[in-house]
């Protein structure tokens, strides 16, 4: 079989379509509904990924489908059904709704044609699938934009992957920009800031603010992943913001799973001990999630504020993410046109009616120079 038929072509591409530039915004995806099926064929295709899970392959391939799909669709299908919404998973709604603001705010400040697309790395819709689709539709020019403000190898890392594996396939690959992350983005700290003052004005002030972060194996901090000091500086850059001594903010980690040891202090242990201390009032905000999810609405909205009621504590409000609210969109396109500088899209210049003439001539060249 020769090398070429091992790219991918697109189906009526013609050399003369026109040239445009696009976001695709990637989030880590849902299950289709929340029953256990769904959740195991999300949760397969999630767990399988070597960099969510460095064990051995071999072993851990042995271990999930023998083990964790047997136990864990069915718990988990629970929680996702306690959050579920008529318009589907909270995850996918919010990030729509997300995609489809930023697509506004940027169509008003580009003076040229920028698309915004949404992806999952698991689940659907697929990477694979929407880079196929903007490029049928004419993009050249790819901003690649991974919703976690914090870079790990399991998340971000992982969307790199994916989108490895799809540009290695294509015939003519986009010309393509990555977002690694924006921990300390000064618009996104800001929107951050402003979204627990909002809450405060309303609901009053908790005796502390705990921000809690996913959680990684701490052995991949001790490999060189940049995460848990990515998450400090984004707290203490938080906590600057919001004038707040150090001993007014805890900074833990959440949803780990299995024996291994993860980083500390854990979200869960902490929300139980710290009635005993004296706290009864707590606010909770979860900087690592871009738009809310299961993680923040059953683990910490539900789950969490049952376990710290259990232990003797009186109030927990959970302050929602940012979701599609203006001051998340408006950070994420001013990042997003940092990144696109320099792409025609953007020239001060840019003039729609003369880049049209000049995709006109170019096609029309192009169109002369396939049929010679």
């Amino acid at each position: 079989m020769p090398a070429s038929s091992h790219y991918t072509g697109l189906a009526g591409y013609a050399h003369d379509t026109p040239a445009r530039a696009a976001v695709l915004l990637v989030n880590l995806g849902t299950p289709e509904a929340a029953t256990p099926k769904a959740v195991r064929e999300y949760l397969a295709e999630f767990l399988s990924d070597p960099r969510v899970i460095e064990y051995p392959r071999w072993l851990w391939q042995l271990v999930l489908h023998g083990v964790v799909l047997r136990v864990r669709p069915k718990r988990s299908a629970h929680a996702y059904a306690s959050i579920w919404t008529d318009a589907g998973s909270p995850l996918r709604t919010h990030s729509e709704a997300l995609a489809a603001a930023l697509q506004r705010t940027l169509g008003d400040q580009c003076a040229g044609p920028v698309s915004v697309d949404l992806a999952m790395r698991y689940g659907r819709p697929a990477i694979r699938e929407r880079i196929t689709a903007l490029q049928a539709a004419g993009v050249r020019r790819l901003l690649l934009l991974p919703l976690y403000p914090q870079y790990s190898a399991t998340s971000t890392g992982s969307v790199l992957d994916a989108m490895a594996d799809t540009i290695k396939r294509l015939r003519w690959p986009p010309e393509l920009r990555v977002i690694n992350d924006y921990h300390d983005d000064a618009a996104h700290l800001d929107a951050l800031a402003d979204s627990v003052r909002r809450h405060w004005a309303v609901q009053g002030r908790g005796q502390k603010l705990l921000l809690s972060f996913h959680g990684i194996p701490r052995r991949y901090v001790l490999g060189g992943d940049p995460y848990y000091c990515q998450c400090l500086a984004t707290a203490r850059l938080l906590r600057e913001r919001l004038g707040l001594g150090a001993g007014e903010v805890l900074l833990t980690f959440q949803s780990r799973v299995g024996r291994e040891r993860w980083l500390q202090p854990a979200t869960d242990v902490t929300l139980r001990a710290l009635p005993a201390q004296g706290v009864k009032r707590i606010d909770v905000l979860c900087p690592g999630f871009a738009v809310d999810c299961l993680e923040t609405l059953e683990e910490i909205a539900l789950r969490g504020k049952a376990d710290f009621l259990s232990a003797g504590g009186t109030v927990l409000h959970y302050i929602p993410a940012l979701n599609s609210g203006d001051a998340q969109v408006r950070a994420l396109a001013a990042l997003a046109l940092r990144h696109m500088a320099g792409w025609p899209e953007l020239a001060p210049d840019f003039n729609p009616a003369v880049h049209a003439a000049l995709q006109a001539s170019a096609r029309e060249r192009a169109a002369h120079d396939c049929n010679r």
